[in-house]
């Protein structure tokens, strides 16, 4: 067997755009599987350091579920870098917030590489929305059902 690397023309060429609902699904399960559809393990053709994966746009974003009482009690801390600025906030405080698509977008960009420019040229063709409006409709997103793929992607509470 051969092994093939990817050139960056057909790594651009064999781009898809993909549309995922996020209603009632996982956010982990969602998470990770955008993560794999922006590097592009999904496809044969993957080669580790070029941007081969596809387009993903994720609406919904302010419906997205967690499981357990992750909602209310697990906590994001980050600091300011002056003096007393430690922040935290709880993911039901950033999904009835003015940015509900964060909580998406950093779960995200925590399951890619750290500190890579791979994973930041990746991130580019991230697009969340927290409604069902998006401007990609000229681009025909094929519909990523991630709710069907497996009966734990879809929680009801």
């Amino acid at each position: 067997m051969k092994t093939t690397t990817l050139s960056p023309e057909a790594a651009r060429k064999g781009k898809k755009w993909l549309l995922i609902d996020a209603e009632g699904v996982v956010l982990g399960r969602l998470a990770s599987i955008v993560a794999m559809r922006l590097k592009g393990k999904h496809k044969p053709t993957f080669t580790p350091n070029m941007d081969c994966g596809d387009n993903v746009i994720v609406i919904n974003a302010e419906k997205v579920r967690l499981t357990g009482r992750k909602m209310t009690d697990k906590v994001f801390h980050w600091h300011t870098g002056f003096p007393g600025g430690v922040k935290e906030r709880t993911p039901q405080q950033t999904l009835t917030g003015r940015f509900p698509e964060r909580l998406i977008v950093r779960a995200v960009e925590r399951m890619m590489k750290k500190d890579s420019p791979l994973a930041r040229r990746q991130m580019r063709n991230l697009k969340v929305y927290a409604g069902i409006v998006h401007p990609h409709a000229a681009q025909n997103p094929v519909t990523v059902d991630v709710a069907a793929m497996n009966p734990k992607n879809k929680r009801s509470a």
